[in-house]
């Protein structure tokens, strides 16, 4: 039992699982986020161009085999596809787009530091073997000859 129980302590505290949950309550906050968006300003956007950005009346009347007809309601799924829509180029352009380029801001500074001590660390190895190479063949080193033309 007690086996039982530290396993159960280390799967929770486990970084994985913490990092987990947080996402699920983020996402399910920033849902209300987006939807706020789309609803309170996309599609009234879209409503004040085109007419009223209601969908879900449009439907067809198909008669069944007993002379019935049967409402085939597809305004609701052209409401829900235009809602998808919406809701992902709104988290596209709001939020992938300036995460992606803060990623690149944050790394071209590093990157050129790395190349940077990539170049320096080359240089002095040149130096010491061009110096190893001077005392091989026994000529001295001068201040005048250590100048590099620029």
């Amino acid at each position: 039992m007690r086996n039982l129980l530290n396993g159960f302590k280390e799967f929770i505290t486990r970084g994985n699982v913490l990092d987990l949950a947080v996402a699920v309550v983020i996402g399910a906050a920033f849902s209300g986020v987006i939807s706020g968006l789309v609803d309170g300003f996309i599609m009234p956007f879209i409503g004040w161009l085109f007419g009223a950005p209601d969908f879900t009346e449009i439907a067809f009347y198909v008669p069944n085999w007993q002379g019935e007809e049967t409402k085939f309601q597809i305004g609701l799924f052209i409401q829900g596809l235009i809602m998808f829509l919406l809701i992902a180029s709104a988290i596209y352009f709001f939020v992938i787009i300036p995460v992606k380029k803060l990623s690149e801001l944050r790394k071209k500074p590093v990157e050129e530091e790395v190349v940077e001590e990539a170049l320096d660390e080359q240089t002095v190895l040149l130096t010491e073997i061009r110096d190893l190479l001077r005392v091989q063949a026994g000529v001295q080193s001068s201040p005048a000859s250590d100048a590099r033309p620029n």
